[in-house]
């Protein structure tokens, strides 16, 4: 069962210490997993781009479980796509598709709401016993 948190506002001003830096960014990429299910590895997490930060050095990404992102403010281009996302934008990624790099016009949120326990790799070896 995902954990749970009523009521708080994890943009908050008083909140920014619970943001993680990503490794690699340099402190340019950060996450906030705002909700997990330690059974099954599925996570609810915002991901905050600082302005003009590209994630080149990191490449194109793909997973092999499903995930949602919902864009809640800045423009971010994803060259796999060549789209810029902008508030509002809403993606269904099915497992394996390719997405990124990115690069970030002004701070970019991201909520992503991902997967792991629908994973390919695993249905395929629960398929194979």
């Amino acid at each position: 069962m995902k954990t749970t948190k009523t009521y708080w506002n994890p943009l908050a001003e008083q909140n920014s210490s619970e943001w993680e830096i990503i490794d690699g960014s340099d402190g340019n990429l950060l996450q906030l997993t705002i909700a997990e299910d330690p059974d099954s590895g599925d996570y609810t997490r915002l991901t905050k781009f600082k302005s003009g930060y590209s994630t080149g050095f990191f490449g194109a990404k793909s997973h092999e479980y499903p995930e949602e992102i919902f864009v809640i403010s800045g423009r971010l281009y994803d060259k796999a796509f060549d789209l810029w996302l902008e508030p509002g934008f809403y993606a269904s990624r099915p497992p394996g598709e390719v997405h990124g790099p990115f690069i970030a016009d002004g701070e970019v949120v991201i909520l992503e709401i991902s997967y792991p326990s629908q994973s390919l790799a695993d249905n395929q070896a629960a398929k194979s016993l």
